[in-house]
């Protein structure tokens, strides 16, 4: 069951077509399992290759390769020797498109469309050719080598972020020695004003209904700010009065807010 291996120039590809060829013939069993791990080991050279090319984007070289291995697995057992093609033909795309696929489910830590990583694909090639030159890229040397608009280059620069994020409990780079300072407290925080939306659109238009007096003592105290006893100077009326007149007038929007509400 061993392999023959054939070196032909500029490559180390194995002459497996026997080996294919008395695969196929086998019953399951301990003998074509192992002449199936042999042919899996002699290209095995060839799918870690493969997986080099999609190094440094993010995922270690390793769990590249396993990817790869477990493509090639697939291609020996779906490849057809009798279709007269050679087994690199079947086992390129094969690997390269489940090296892909682990990008595109796995690798990406926020979600993005299908077309916006083939954008981030063509502009990163770009940028490593232009980088490899000594240059710096911009983004009209990036569209015109790539042929895409600006708003195209712009979604496929910032799609190169979408393969790890920072996390908040990092401190920040800028800002020198930070003082335990992270990125969670540089965030906003929710706006308590937030929380009474809702509440103030349900009763302004129970507010457009009260009286002219009612609504102006309303406002006094809740948007001005003003005290009870200033309120009341105003009217000439007693502090007491003024009370009573806020508590009637709280007391019939809250209940006409909740009949509204039920």
């Amino acid at each position: 069951m061993s392999v023959t291996r054939v070196r032909h120039p500029h490559d180390d590809a194995p002459d497996t077509v026997a080996d294919f060829r008395l695969l196929r013939t086998l019953p399951e069993g301990p003998r074509r399992d192992g002449l199936r791990d042999e042919v899996v080991r002699a290209w095995l050279p060839m799918a870690h290759r493969i997986a080099t090319r999609y190094r440094d984007r993010g995922e270690s070289l390793e769990d590249l390769r396993q990817v790869a291995a477990l493509a090639l697995v697939k291609a020996v057992d779906g490849f057809d020797p009798d279709r007269g093609a050679a087994f690199p033909s079947y086992a390129v795309p094969t690997i390269t498109g489940e090296l892909r696929k682990h990008f595109r489910d796995h690798a990406w830590v926020l979600r993005v469309p299908r077309r916006t990583q083939e954008l981030r694909r063509r502009v990163t090639m770009v940028c490593q050719e232009i980088a490899r030159s000594g240059g710096e890229f911009s983004d009209a040397e990036i569209a015109a080598r790539t042929h895409l608009g600006a708003d195209e280059v712009r979604e496929g620069l910032s799609a190169r972020n979408a393969y790890a994020v920072l996390s908040l409990d990092v401190e920040p780079a800028a800002g020198g020695a930070g003082g335990g300072t992270t990125l969670a407290d540089t965030l906003g925080g929710p706006d308590p004003g937030l929380e009474t939306v809702v509440d103030r659109e349900s009763v302004r238009p129970l507010i457009g209904a009260l009286s002219d007096r009612d609504r102006r003592i309303l406002y006094l105290r809740f948007f001005r700010g003003l005290t009870q006893q200033r309120i009341a100077a105003q009217y000439g009326v007693s502090q007491m009065y003024v009370s009573r007149v806020l508590n009637r007038i709280c007391t019939q929007l809250r209940e006409q807010a909740l009949a509204d509400a039920a």
